[in-house]
């Protein structure tokens, strides 16, 4: 990998004028781009990089800091810098944020931003097949992982299906399985979005951040719908995949 840092180093300053920091960073981009830094590994110390490629510490931490707004590194308090690993989420089968983390050995997390118990809106009665005046259980969380913040949720529940909001604890799938009410079958919607300034401030990324948006509404075997959430989730961290076939 060294030898790797040194060429590429070279040739991105052969190839155009720029500040150091610049170069180091596309030095780093490319590295994980191209297979040579894998997701989880740790990154040489910032003294280390600086005696490899004659670069001032600060210039290091400058070139590191850049690629960490950008969601390519991570740094753990006390541990070092690493390659930020992306999440593969499925499209062909219904699991939740807490499941796609867990089976990648992640510890979710979230954060509630909002949890109370309201009148359905016309929006959320027409996506939760309710009726006017019932009553649903709306949640607003910040979900993370490790330290990084990965998504916003916005989820709609009938207040039928989950009485009281206090029994999400964390995750609403697990809540969902408590009661014996796991959804079967899902319908979802994704399209690109920028992060406005709030959510960008939630998410500690730039204003106008690439995201991805998700709409899902699951559904019982018996056709009830129980769940309406909107996802926002950073575009650098998710790869979202879909099986197709021919007929």
């Amino acid at each position: 990998m060294e030898t790797y840092l040194v060429n590429e180093f070279r040739r991105q300053t052969d190839a155009r004028r720029a500040p150091a920091y610049e170069h180091l960073r596309r030095t780093l981009q490319h590295a994980i781009e191209n297979g040579e830094l894998t997701a989880g590994q740790a990154l040489p110390g910032e003294r280390e990089l600086g005696k490899l490629l004659d670069l001032s510490r600060v210039t290091v931490r400058k070139a590191i800091a850049g690629l960490v707004g950008d969601g390519l590194l991570l740094q753990r308090q006390g541990a070092g810098t690493f390659v930020a690993e992306r999440i593969v989420k499925s499209f062909s089968k219904l699991t939740s944020f807490t499941d796609d983390l867990r089976a990648r050995g992640l510890d979710p997390k979230s954060v509630f931003l909002e949890r109370a118990i309201g009148e359905v809106t016309p929006d959320e009665a027409m996506a939760l097949n309710l009726s006017p005046g019932a009553q649903v259980v709306r949640y607003y969380r910040l979900r993370t992982a490790g330290d990084q913040a990965l998504a916003l949720e916005r989820t709609v529940v009938p207040q039928s299906v989950l009485a009281d909001p206090e029994l999400v604890v964390n995750s609403l799938y697990d809540a969902f399985d408590r009661l014996g009410l796991r959804p079967t079958r899902a319908l979802q919607r994704l399209r690109a979005i920028a992060f406005d300034a709030e959510q960008a401030r939630l998410m500690n990324l730039a204003e106008g951040s690439p995201g991805l948006f998700i709409e899902r509404r699951t559904f019982l075997d018996d056709g009830r719908v129980v769940e309406y959430t909107r996802s926002f989730y950073r575009g650098d961290a998710y790869d979202f995949v879909a099986e197709l076939q021919s007929e």
